[in-house]
């Protein structure tokens, strides 16, 4: 059983007024995302991120095609209390309090006043909220109500939890904060789906990811595979070399770049062997500071992916909305 499927998932909008034309927000997507995945759902802004997960908590109703959630139609009143989510923009009642309004949440789950307290207050520190947690919400923050926000979607303790761009509004601390966060939920075999067009997040996150651009799906699979991580070359930093000695060399590098006095960043093509450079650069009197592959990035596949499906719709086609 899959924790969420989609089968050729699919909306449109009608958009103008003397004649309405259908506008498309999401064409037939259709993803499988296994029980303790991490899985980002990627894509530029307006790539139809928010439209899928808003069909999927049925904040919106598919033109076409099917979803389901644990195994059951999104529609089913059971999967919802086994679920968490977090919108893009969350707006809560600003009168309450941090603490407030996650025990008005709890107690919607059936859970004792004490209860509600209690797993409120550990959430609240989870997500870096301390003393403010007593301030009414009307005084917190953008980033600190994206902290409540997800906070909120996890107050029911669900095995599948849905993020729209959780790192929207965090400082870096924040960022970080999150990260760990997520980690730990997947340690705990929680289901993450998260949309995300900050690709950072999901390469420090994801073991799955799906790319959407324009509404329809650019690609899907385990990182791994789609990140491919080929070896385009090397970077080679050294220190205390003789400039002369390395002029004799230079031929062998791609590009050199002077860091400082007698440091170097040396880009040594795939083709050729980094040990056998090293062997002739130590014996200059070199020292070698790092080595690191340069491999294709998530960006990259990204951009790619991206401009393929863009180039395939055509840019004359009404642009996906959400």
């Amino acid at each position: 059983m899959y924790a969420i499927r989609t089968e050729a998932l699919t909306k449109h909008y009608s958009v103008g007024f003397w004649r309405p034309r259908p506008y498309v927000a999401l064409d037939s997507l259709t993803l499988e995302v296994a029980p303790g995945d991490v899985f980002g759902f990627l894509g530029p802004n307006g790539a139809g991120k928010t439209t899928t997960l808003k069909l999927l908590m049925q904040l919106l109703f598919p033109t076409s095609g099917t979803a389901e959630i644990l195994g059951r139609p999104v529609g089913d009143v059971s999967v919802r209390r086994r679920i968490g989510y977090l919108p893009e923009n969350p707006y809560f009642y600003d009168n309450l309090t941090a603490e407030e309004l996650l025990v008005y949440f709890a107690g919607l789950f059936g859970l004792t006043r004490h209860d509600a307290r209690a797993r409120a207050a550990r959430l609240l520190d989870e997500v870096g909220i301390g003393a403010e947690r007593r301030l009414h919400l009307r005084k917190f923050s953008k980033g600190m109500i994206q902290r409540v926000g997800i906070a909120q979607a996890l107050i029911n303790e669900p095995e599948v939890v849905f993020f729209d761009e959780p790192m929207s509004g965090l400082d870096p601390l924040g960022r970080r904060e999150v990260r760990e966060l997520i980690l730990r939920l997947r340690d705990r075999g929680v289901t993450v789906f998260f949309s995300s067009h900050v690709l950072a997040d999901a390469e420090a996150l994801c073991n799955r990811v799906a790319i959407v651009a324009k509404g329809r799906l650019a690609a899907a699979g385990r990182l791994a595979d789609l990140n491919v991580f080929r070896v385009r070359g090397w970077e080679l930093v050294v220190s205390e070399l003789d400039p002369a000695r390395l002029d004799r060399r230079r031929a062998q590098f791609s590009r050199v770049t002077v860091i400082g006095e007698r440091q170097f960043s040396l880009e040594l093509p795939a083709t050729v062997s980094p040990e056998q450079i090293i062997v002739q650069l130590v014996a200059d009197g070199a020292h070698v500071v790092s080595l690191t592959p340069v491999r294709d990035t998530l960006e990259d596949f990204f951009v790619k992916h991206v401009q393929t499906v863009e180039h395939d719709r055509g840019l004359g086609e009404p642009a996906t909305t959400r």
